[in-house]
């Protein structure tokens, strides 16, 4: 069928690139140590940076969420799927961030691609012009799509370029949109210098959190604690599956931005809500977080960046600066970054390969990502596998 022969040969095309995408199995709950396509794996590759996706309390509360609410919410959230553990999770949600926002409310969403989707689409529009960072997530870049607005890419934490399309721009709604934590770089936006520009311009500052929520600040409140920022122009996305150990996300602003959202958003209106039972075990995570459990959790992920940071040394590759807990190294071309991924694979460590277009050609990179959950044992013998393949 000349249909499927037209798939295959494109997929031979990916994997003669280096490009082809595999699935893999996971038997085990997940932690560093794991069980991957029937094998044991010491893995760096979860996002789960704080430890708490196996974490009891929050494992008994998704039991006794799944029992009080059932399994399923049955509808969207404005039909009859917004339970009350839903409407406890946004009330906890928007008191935790209430230090940094002005008279701040939260909706909860079933993934933070649809928040984005969401928050883009709703926030910017037709008039409006969007200015979106160079290396910000899919998710951002499909909502940009999505919104039809007139959109304006600025480089990297470039302030002054952005500085320029600001000052440039005749439209009366200007949004600027950023990732805080860069996915697959681990740098930081420079965000107090974003938040001044948005002041001075009359724009909505937008911040992806999701790699910064639970992890950074001393209470876990993210990157507008690490900067300490507060400001009415702030709308704020933070994910839930990350280091809170669960699942879906939330955008967290003024009330009034959230009652916007709550009666344009598709990507909320049209979606059956998630199940209650998870938002009730979300609920848990947040105490831990906001605990001295929580904040030793992120101590402990600090040392594991130091630490790494003094002891990994590559030759020939490069380690990129980073003071959170995703810790790249660039490699370059995508069959020895995948290479170096099977290798490190036969030595039981599992830490994935990322390459176009996920990242920039010629950059493809190990993405080794840290937790609370990591023991000391874990990264010797992450820094010793590294240095034997680098050098094999």
């Amino acid at each position: 069928m000349e249909l499927l022969d037209r798939l295959e040969r494109q997929l031979g095309e990916l994997d003669r690139a280096g490009l082809r995408r595999r699935l893999r199995v996971v038997d085990t709950p997940c932690a560093p140590h794991a069980t991957v396509d029937g094998r044991e794996m010491l893995a760096f590759c979860s996002n789960d940076y704080l430890g708490l996706a196996s974490h009891p309390r929050i494992v008994e509360a998704m039991r006794e969420g799944a029992s009080r609410y059932g399994a399923g919410s049955g509808a969207s959230h404005l039909i009859s799927g917004h339970s009350r553990a839903h409407a406890e999770l946004e009330e906890r949600l928007a008191a935790f961030l209430a230090p940094h926002l002005e008279a701040p409310r939260a909706l909860y969403f079933s993934t933070g691609y649809l928040a984005n989707l969401a928050l883009l689409a709703t926030l910017a529009g037709r008039d409006a012009d969007l200015f979106c960072e160079e290396l910000n997530h899919a998710s951002l870049i499909d909502g940009a799509r999505l919104s039809r607005s007139n959109v304006r890419i600025y480089p990297h934490r470039d302030i002054a370029a952005l500085e320029r399309l600001l000052a440039a721009s005749t439209a009366k709604d200007k949004v600027v949109v950023t990732d805080s934590v860069f996915s697959m770089d681990g740098n930081l936006a420079p965000l107090p210098e974003l938040l001044a520009l948005c002041e001075r311009h009359g724009a909505w500052l937008i911040v992806d959190d999701a790699h910064g929520f639970g992890v950074l600040g001393e209470h876990g409140r993210g990157a507008l604690e690490h900067f300490a920022l507060q400001s009415p122009h702030l709308v704020y996305m933070g994910t839930l599956g990350k280091a809170a150990g669960v699942a879906g996300a939330f955008v967290a602003a003024h009330t009034t931005v959230i009652e916007w959202l709550l009666q344009r958003a598709r990507t909320y209106i049209f979606t059956t809500a998630a199940p209650p039972a998870v938002a009730h075990a979300l609920l848990a995570a947040l105490d831990i977080i906001d605990s001295d459990e929580g904040l030793a959790r992120r101590q402990r992920v600090q040392l594991h960046v130091e630490r790494l940071a003094h002891e990994l040394q590559p030759r020939r590759w490069q380690l990129m600066p980073s003071q959170t807990a995703i810790q790249p190294v660039i490699i370059g071309g995508n069959n020895e970054t995948m290479q170096a991924a099977a290798n490190l694979q036969e030595r039981g460590l599992w830490v994935p390969g990322i390459r176009p277009p996920t990242v920039p050609a010629g950059t493809a990179r190990l993405r080794i990502t840290l937790s609370a959950a990591h023991t000391d044992d874990d990264l010797s013998r992450l820094i010793a596998a590294f240095r034997d393949v680098e050098t094999a």
